[in-house]
């Protein structure tokens, strides 16, 4: 008497999410402006201007970047602006702060791109676990997102999921 194992999620209308999705492939590099100032604490512009010159922006070509100073120098507004005018020409997309900050800048760029007809009036789960870390403020915008148009969001695994929001009928 042998019965077949059902397979209750495969069967089930719900539609899972995975933020990895989202994240694009490419290089990360982080510019650390500390490494461009007298004994890293104070920018001297001259001296400035002429490492930005210098150096080889062509290495960043296709490339994600932050810039940021790990220093407790105070940076000029017109210092990022300079080196982000540079990385223009050759990063595929430029933020001023860590590598944090701009995993969730590719990531928010990329939820906004995404077509939420196919989400309309159905249950969603968003996957809880994943190989990279995910910025606590993608899961806030994606739901905030999915509630628009879902019936329902939940988050974690198929098999063990918590629900977070339910249209009220």
């Amino acid at each position: 008497m042998s019965k077949d194992i059902i397979n209750r999620v495969e069967k089930s209308s719900l539609i899972s999410i995975d933020l990895e999705d989202y994240s694009l492939s490419g290089k990360r590099h982080q510019i650390d402006l500390k490494n461009w100032l007298a004994d890293e604490l104070y920018l001297k512009e001259k001296e400035f201007r002429i490492a930005v010159k210098n150096h080889d922006w062509k290495k960043y070509k296709d490339c994600f970047v932050a810039i940021n100073c790990s220093s407790k120098a105070i940076i000029p507004p017109w210092a990022y602006m300079l080196i982000s005018t540079e990385l223009t020409t050759y990063a595929r997309k430029t933020v001023i702060g860590n590598l944090v900050d701009l995993e969730r800048k590719i990531l928010e760029d990329e939820i906004q791109k995404i077509d939420l007809t196919q989400y309309k009036d159905k249950s969603v789960i968003i996957k809880g676990c994943s190989n990279n870390i995910i910025p606590m403020s993608i899961y806030y915008s994606l739901s905030s997102r999915l509630l628009t148009v879902t019936k329902s969001i939940m988050y974690g695994e198929a098999c063990s999921s918590v629900p977070v929001f339910k249209k009220k009928s």
